[in-house]
């Protein structure tokens, strides 16, 4: 019997809409988070090892994120039940430096799935019945950003999550692109020059604010950085 397959959404669409029962009462996702950004993250289900870890340390960020303007919302096809005593016991668990740890962001019930399939989170070959580990930044304006998958076995690299955040915001204030692995302070590139007059004043006035590799690979200046 073939298996059915959910179409994950994709960067640039509006995050698909939904009503859910979380740890923090009802949510209207995404209009209750209008003008903030929003990590979208599931994970396979509750009381297991990886989502364990990776909660304590998403519940330590979150001042963070907050900093970031950035809300988080997590979600498991597990009761409303299981995510509460699942999120008690962690506050029970010490690891790596962490400890009485409370999650205070909402996690979804998605028993029937519905949210899952909606974000396609139910991977063929993966399981049936349990999201895999999926991370969905969207934007202020309800628009998808970004998108990562990590397999079962994985866990998140939340330095990573937390730089894609500062990466996009960075983009959308300034008008550029951040290069390989950018990091606040880092320079920034412009645009690619769109003629060949503007490449070639780029190249012949290069200055204080701006350096050129290239005709089309251009910096700008961030910081005291010298080069």
């Amino acid at each position: 019997m073939e298996e059915t397959r959910y179409q994950m959404p994709l960067i640039g669409e509006l995050a698909p809409a939904f009503t859910a029962v979380t740890t923090q009462g009802m949510i209207n996702f995404p209009n209750d988070y209008k003008g903030k950004w929003v990590i979208l993250f599931s994970h396979p289900a509750d009381f297991t090892p990886v989502c364990t870890t990776e909660f304590m340390t998403f519940a330590t960020m979150m001042d963070d994120f907050k900093a970031l303007n950035t809300e988080l919302v997590g979600l498991s096809v597990d009761s409303l039940y299981a995510h509460i005593a699942w999120l008690r016991k962690i506050k029970e668990i010490e690891y790596n430096g962490m400890k009485d740890v409370e999650v205070t962001f909402p996690l979804i019930e998605d028993i029937r799935m519905d949210v899952a399939k909606k974000y396609g989170m139910i991977q063929p070959g993966a399981s049936n019945t349990q999201a895999v580990r999926a991370v969905f930044v969207i934007d202020p304006k309800g628009v998808i950003r970004t998108i990562l998958y990590y397999p079962l076995s994985t866990g998140r690299n939340f330095d990573e999550i937390k730089r894609i955040i500062l990466a996009l915001q960075k983009a959308d204030k300034d008008h550029v692109a951040t290069p390989a692995d950018w990091r606040p302070g880092d320079d920034v590139i412009v645009p690619t020059a769109g003629s060949c007059g503007v490449a070639k004043e780029r190249m012949e006035q290069q200055n204080d604010d701006m350096y050129c590799l290239d005709w089309f690979l251009c910096f700008k200046r961030e910081g005291q950085k010298k080069h």
